[in-house]
């Protein structure tokens, strides 16, 4: 049988940087050099792989929605060569454009995985090789329709992931979504997790990202009206609130309500995710949060705060009408959210 054959679209990040007399920076043609002398990657089990070195290499800290149009748009051309694709990256921003780019590419069957190293690729104890060999190998021989991220031994659903440590090996998780596979003596794939691929004729699409005019804002004890109302100020079409416990926030102040129904009123998109770790929002769990339903803010459940903002980049791309904006918001469309199911309210309890 003929190898299998994986694009690499190396963007820049940890994994292919090279020690220098003021530490790690990236260094264009490295990276090739480090894989090509790395005879594990070369074994007749790896699939056979292109690089493609982005120019210039960037750190994830420069990374904007206009380069998550541009890794889409790579894989995109050479979408039809290759059995899958690996795109490697640095780790600070990596949950962004692994939550970006499924919304933006429509009609993926093949597997994106992305990836990266905490330590690079050209010392001893790098995590990059075994994050590299396993990323090839499920690009080539697991047929996963989705946009994945791989670090450690675990494959999380891009939009379902998020950076948890800063130093440890173990770098991300999925605090709301069981990961699709881990890489232990064998590769497990948890197939019943994974999504359904396209239909058979479904042609891969990219869609266009607007310039964005989102921004995130954390809730803090005395926040004030008057930050929320500068931040709310046009040119801004969305906002993710990122509220207290289960959605909640101030509601015993009616200037910092009032900024928000202002800005919902004339057509900013507000929606609503969690400080914790894990768990979902109901903004209707308690009078905090039912405040800020009140005031037009949408429930974004247990998605990321890297979804939400990848998602209502996307959303407001799409020219939809406000209503249908909102809607779509809060439903499930690349497996980046789960809604509770509505209780049963009875003789004034309420039941599961």
């Amino acid at each position: 049988m003929s190898r299998k054959r994986v694009y690499v679209a190396y963007t820049g990040g940890t994994i292919g940087m090279c020690p220098t007399a003021d530490g790690y920076a990236p260094a264009p043609g490295y990276l090739a050099e480090v894989m090509a002398a790395e005879q594990r990657l070369h074994a007749p089990v790896m699939p056979a792989f292109t690089i493609h070195e982005y120019a210039p290499l960037l750190d994830s800290a420069d990374m904007t929605p206009a380069h998550w149009l541009a890794i889409a748009r790579d894989i995109e051309a050479h979408y039809d060569d290759y059995d899958g694709f690996v795109v490697l990256h640095g780790t600070d921003t990596m949950a962004y454009t692994a939550s970006a780019l499924p919304f933006i590419m429509q009609g993926l069957a093949k597997p994106v995985i992305v990836t990266g190293a905490q330590i690079p690729l050209c010392e001893v104890r790098s995590d990059g090789r075994a994050n590299l060999i396993t990323a090839l190998q499920l690009a080539a021989d697991y047929p996963i329709p989705e946009v994945c991220l791989y670090f450690r031994d675990i494959l999380l659903r891009g939009c379902r992931s998020t950076k948890i440590d800063a130093d440890g090996l173990q770098a991300f998780g999925s605090p709301n979504y069981p990961p699709l596979g881990t890489a232990g003596v064998e590769i497990g794939i948890d197939w019943v997790r994974v999504l359904p691929p396209p239909p058979a004729d479904a042609r891969l699409a990219v869609h266009e990202l607007a310039p964005p005019r989102v921004a995130a804002l954390r809730l803090f004890p005395g926040i004030s009206a008057e930050i929320l109302r500068n931040v709310l100020q046009a040119p801004l079409q969305g906002l993710v609130l990122q509220s207290y416990g289960r959605g909640n926030g101030p509601s015993q102040d009616p200037e910092l309500l009032s900024a928000l129904r202002e800005a919902t009123d004339r057509g900013v998109v507000v929606v609503a995710t969690s400080q914790c770790v894990s768990g979902t929002i109901n903004l209707r769990d308690y009078v905090p949060g039912s405040a800020l339903a009140d005031a037009g803010v949408i429930s974004g459940y247990d998605m990321t705060d890297e979804a939400a903002l990848a998602k209502l980049c996307y959303l407001l791309s799409c020219g939809l009408a406000p209503a249908e904006l909102r809607k779509r918001l809060r439903t499930s469309l690349r497996g980046e959210l789960t809604r509770p199911r509505k209780r049963r309210r009875r003789r004034g309890r309420t039941l599961p």
